[in-house]
């Protein structure tokens, strides 16, 4: 969609860079390394909206007068325990055998940022997996090698064809961006 302010994504996921394109939306994107670090009594739920808005503070340098940034994170939250980008290959084994046979929450904090507003969000999808044996985990993790996605897995793979039962919540905000919110927020608070 071509707006009448220009937007930047400050994220390098080609998931969320596909995403924004596949809705319409034109972009550039610009992007600085920023720590995904977050204080440790943060609760679980508060922790993708808290990185996001930390990524687009870090990025507001980029900010002209009329642009708008879009900031993001998504984390795998399972009975309270925060699943992140998976270490190596034994943390991803190790992950996706937890998150087997159940249910697990995908939360996606989005951080809106102009020169004159900020608005924080998350969309919330809850992702329920079938049982997934040991050289299935293996035969994915090296197939496909998660090891740049939160909860060790991309719902657009394998897993997410062969392996998820069901969702509620958008399959949009598993892969990286609650893009429906993301255009809500944009078209209400920013672009009207």
């Amino acid at each position: 969609m071509k707006w009448n302010r220009p937007l930047i994504l400050a994220s390098k996921s080609p998931r969320r860079s596909q995403l924004l394109s596949q809705a319409g939306f034109e972009f550039s994107i610009q992007t600085k390394d920023t720590e995904e670090s977050y204080p440790a009594q943060l609760p679980p739920q508060q922790v993708p909206t808290f990185l996001a808005e930390k990524k687009a503070m870090a990025c507001q340098a980029f900010l002209q007068k009329e642009t708008i940034l879009i900031a993001a994170d998504t984390i795998v939250i399972q009975e309270g325990l925060i699943y992140e980008k998976p270490k190596d290959r034994a943390d991803a084994i190790r992950i996706l055998t937890t998150l087997s046979g159940k249910m697990h929450e995908v939360i996606t904090g989005v951080c809106l940022l102009s020169k004159d507003k900020q608005m924080v969000f998350a969309g919330q999808s809850n992702v329920f997996f079938a049982s997934i044996s040991a050289a299935e985990i293996e035969y994915y993790v090296d197939t496909y090698q998660p090891y740049d996605k939160a909860g060790a897995y991309a719902i657009q793979e394998w897993i997410g064809l062969c392996k998820i039962t069901k969702i509620e919540g958008t399959y949009a905000n598993i892969m990286g961006l609650p893009v429906d919110l993301v255009y809500k927020n944009l078209m209400e608070h920013f672009l009207k």
